[in-house]
Order: C-alpha cells, then sequence, then structure tokens
C-alpha cells in the first residue's frame, strides 16, 4: 500500500513538473524557433485595420481641446462651451506616428513572408464601422484582424468588432491604449466628434469633464485588458525587444493567458494600478480569441528579435486545418 501511495506521488511530481516546464519555455521557444510555413495558412484572409478615426483626433483638434482645460479637475462640474470646434476633426487617410502609420505600411508587405499564402486586406475605421468586416448573412468576411493604435472608435464599430470575434474570428492588437475614447462619425462629412473618453464628454452643446476609458469593464471582459498610462514610469526587466515605455495594456480578465510577460514594475508612488501584469496574451471570447502584445509594437516594429516573434505568433494563431 505505501509503495502505491509512493508511486502515485512521484507520478503527480513528474506531471506537475513537466507541465511548469512547459509553460515556462513556450516564451522562449516562440522567440528562438525560426517560423516553418506550411500549408495550413493557404488562403487565410487577413484585414489590417488602419486607424483613421485616432489620426484625425490627433491633427490639430482633440489634444488641443485637452491642452486648453487640462487644469479642469476629473471630478469638476463645469460645463465648457468654448472651443467646442476642436472636439470635431475630418477624417482622411494619412497616418501619423500617433496613429500606427508605420506598423501598417511595414505589415502590408511583410505578411506576406510569414504567411505567402495568405491574403492581405487593408481597412479603415469607417470600413469597420459600416460593418464591412461582414458578408451580408452576417458571417465574419476575414479570419483575421490587426489592429494598431485604435484609441478612438466610434460605438457601431466597436460592437463589430466584439461580434467579429464571437463569430469565431481572431483579433490581433499590436498597440496599447485602443478603445479608450468613443467618437461619433458622420459619413456625409467624413467628420468625427468626440462623444465620451479621455476624461471627457461631448453632446454638441457643451463639454464636461467625464470617464477616462470609456468601456472600461466591457473592454476588460472581452479583450482582457485595460490601458495604464502616458505620463507615468514603467519599467521592464523582461526586455527581449529593447523596448522602452510609451503605453501599454495591463491584464484584467482573470481568464487571460500570459504568452509573454515583461515583468512590469512601476514607481509605487504614481497613482495608477500598482503592481501591473503587462504581457502578451492570448484570450477567447466566445467563438473567438483576442491575442494583444499589450506594449506599444509600433516603436520596435522593425526589431529584428520583435519580428521573428511576432511571426511565430502569427503562425502559430492563424494555422487551421485544410477540409
Amino acid at each position: 500500500m505505501r509503495k502505491s501511495i509512493i508511486r502515485i506521488v512521484i507520478i503527480i511530481f513528474v506531471v506537475t513538473i513537466t507541465i511548469v516546464a512547459v509553460i515556462s519555455i513556450r516564451p522562449w521557444l516562440l522567440l528562438n524557433n525560426k517560423p516553418k510555413f506550411t500549408a495550413e495558412v493557404k488562403g487565410l484572409s487577413i484585414a489590417l485595420i488602419k486607424p483613421t478615426f485616432t489620426a484625425a483626433a490627433y491633427h490639430k483638434s482633440f489634444y488641443k481641446f485637452y491642452f486648453v482645460y487640462s487644469s479642469i479637475p476629473l471630478h469638476a462640474r463645469k460645463n465648457i462651451t468654448s472651443d467646442l470646434n476642436l472636439l470635431s476633426s475630418p477624417v482622411t487617410n494619412l497616418l501619423t506616428r500617433s496613429s500606427s502609420a508605420s506598423s501598417v505600411l511595414y505589415l502590408t508587405t511583410h505578411l506576406r513572408t510569414p504567411l505567402p499564402e495568405s491574403n492581405t486586406h487593408v481597412l479603415t475605421d469607417e470600413d469597420v464601422d459600416a460593418g464591412s468586416i461582414f458578408f451580408v448573412n452576417g458571417s465574419n468576411k476575414y479570419d483575421v484582424l490587426i489592429l494598431g493604435h485604435q484609441e478612438y472608435v466610434t460605438q457601431q464599430e466597436y460592437d463589430n468588432l466584439k461580434r467579429f470575434i464571437a463569430n469565431g474570428g481572431t483579433m490581433i492588437l499590436l498597440d496599447g491604449n485602443v478603445f479608450y475614447a468613443q467618437v461619433k462619425y458622420d459619413r456625409s462629412t467624413h467628420t468625427i466628434t468626440l462623444v465620451k473618453g479621455h476624461g471627457w464628454a461631448y453632446n454638441g452643446k457643451s463639454a464636461w469633464k467625464s470617464v477616462r476609458e470609456r468601456w472600461a469593464n466591457e473592454t476588460s471582459e472581452w479583450v482582457g485588458s485595460n490601458y495604464l498610462c502616458f505620463s507615468c514610469k514603467a519599467a521592464f526587466p523582461n526586455n527581449p525587444f529593447h523596448y522602452s515605455h510609451h503605453e501599454e495594456q495591463y491584464l484584467t480578465n482573470p481568464n487571460d493567458l500570459i504568452l509573454l510577460n515583461y515583468n512590469a514594475s512601476v514607481p509605487k508612488e504614481q497613482d495608477i494600478t500598482p503592481d501591473p501584469v503587462i504581457a502578451t496574451y492570448e484570450l477567447n471570447y466566445q467563438k473567438g480569441k483576442v491575442i494583444a502584445l499589450s506594449i506599444y509594437s509600433d516603436d520596435i516594429m522593425t526589431n529584428t528579435k520583435f519580428t521573428k516573434y511576432f511571426d511565430s505568433l502569427l503562425l502559430q494563431y492563424t494555422s487551421r486545418p485544410q477540409p
């Protein structure tokens, strides 16, 4: 009897050690293994989403307003009725560094290397808002969506992206600070206007201080993380890509599966979430999944080690059995 108990204990110990070893070595494998291109991704349909709404918000408008009224505290009950023209901005196809311009342009050609048999398309926020990621019958038109700095989105775009995941799609988030503020889009004038988020709300007649992150709880539920900070300090002891703090997401869903933890640390005196977990992770939501890098990948998109890691993620999470 005693020997049987010892044998069972040994088996449990060996199994536990094996599981821990597999989990621990997974990030190393993704960082160091050379991607193997297989027929499993043949015919894969990928859409890169240009953050055109975010580009518009940064173009001589929203941030001028934020700066002018930055001294008003978050809890203040004061309606602002001046400079409201700054809370609307025309949407164009011009992309700035603040809106993932470099990543979108780079990935348009780079994806041919890890996924030579895939079909890559470039869409805009306007397209997602209009439901162009779906067929007429409501099913997903693409297998994978890759987003950059989608800081500003409409309610319809937000809902469509959530529905895309629920339908079984995969969404890859390159950057931190996504889905932070809501805008409305006037298709006739090609103009966005702030609705709520980034510390403000606007009804077309006056603006007042409001929430920072528009859909914080809902985003945590289906995306798995929330925005950390910009004007703060953060260090990343586990930093294989030599990344410097810019804008990051921190994990807020217990079902997040960590793929690469950057072991972030922030000074305790800062008024932000203590001990935030910043990591590349996977979250399953209904029939689909979200893969988030959680860092501002635009800054290191052409870093050789990062590119290898990103390619490995693409192959791992876009492979599918062929009929």
